[in-house]
């Protein structure tokens, strides 16, 4: 395998307020450097854990959130158990201050467990934060959530949204692969999962290629950025990314928006539809299968349609909320049977 993958680009002098938009709607990673510095946030953490967590505390409205705790034998790997079957964490409600304090308290002790908070809506457990704490995404319906806790790995995986990932406190390390590279990623379970997406079964820090050969060649095609307290990344969708936490606090926030409407669904819903209905059939139907989703969703030929008047084209026509809805209850209906 190649020493090291190659660097992300990195750009310098974009403001919070004026983010590239062309790079907003690519499909390549980009690490902005510095992009939030100036977050009251950033300079805590640059004080000091505590000062990181007093910060945060401040805008705690005691809220319980959902805290992953991990024994110190897992190295802070958030993954699986030994044969798949579940996570090699437990998971409990608490409130965010409480953990907050615990987690500072535990730094240096090497018989603490991992708590990590993830994926967390700022705006139901920290109201207020955001304005002092935020960037300009335009008439982006974005998601903002944060994500706390101490050294940690979390496997590869993708999000089906564009993602730009803030890092507020400790240093973080990205590992992202290109989407083609599913295969050679030895993805686990789609239904048991670690924490709701299908992850990468390799550890990627100490990769074992007799047991995972094609994992050299995806590695041969990795981008890697190493971030600092306020640095930003942009994450496209379906990239995969492992995440790596450095520092015995860490603290980032992250935006997720789809560059899709609202009304269209998870395509992942299609995938589970497809493995039951179409992936076990004859070969020759398959074939045929695979032949109709063409023509209809991934390459519909110029000029299929004109034979069908446009009144008359039910669910072949333009995919607006109403025609969504026309197919969830058509949907509904066959699968209840």
């Amino acid at each position: 395998m190649r020493a090291a993958p190659k660097a992300i680009r990195e750009i310098s002098g974009v403001r919070p307020d004026a983010l590239p938009q062309d790079i907003l709607t690519g499909t390549e990673p980009v690490v902005f450097k510095g992009l939030v510095a100036d977050w009251p946030l950033v300079q805590a953490g640059s004080n000091s854990a505590a000062a990181a967590r007093d910060y945060l505390k401040s805008f705690h409205n005691g809220v319980s959130v959902a805290v992953t705790l991990a024994g110190p034998e897992e190295g802070g790997r958030v993954f699986y158990n030994d044969d798949l079957s579940g996570p090699n964490f437990e998971q409990h409600m608490a409130r965010l201050d409480i953990v907050l304090d615990k987690m500072v308290a535990d730094i240096g002790n090497p018989d603490a467990p991992l708590a990590y908070v993830g994926s967390t809506t700022i705006d139901a457990c920290l109201p207020g934060m955001r304005a002092e704490n935020d960037i300009d995404l335009g008439a982006r319906d974005a998601l903002a959530s944060i994500w706390i806790g101490g050294k940690s790995r979390i496997p590869a995986h993708y999000d089906l949204p564009d993602n730009v990932a803030c890092v507020a406190v400790g240093r973080r390390r990205f590992t992202l692969f290109p989407p083609e590279q599913l295969p050679n990623l030895y993805v686990g379970p789609l239904d048991i999962t670690p924490a709701g997406q299908s992850v990468s079964v390799v550890d990627i820090t100490n990769p074992d290629l007799e047991r995972f050969p094609r994992f050299a060649e995806a590695w041969g095609l990795a981008q890697v950025a190493e971030m600092e307290p306020g640095d930003a990344l942009f994450i496209p969708s379906m990239w995969w990314h492992h995440v790596e936490s450095l520092d015995a606090f860490n603290v980032l926030v992250n935006y997720w928006w789809r560059q899709s409407p609202a009304h269209m669904g998870p395509p992942v819903n299609v995938l589970f539809h497809a493995l039951m209905a179409i992936r076990d059939l004859p070969p020759a139907q398959k074939a045929v299968w695979k032949d109709i989703f063409d023509h209809y969703v991934f390459d519909q030929p110029e000029g299929s349609l004109d034979h069908i008047p446009e009144g008359s084209r039910g669910v072949l026509g333009p995919m607006d909320e109403r025609n969504a809805q026309r197919i969830r209850a058509f949907l509904q209906k066959r699968l209840s049977r």
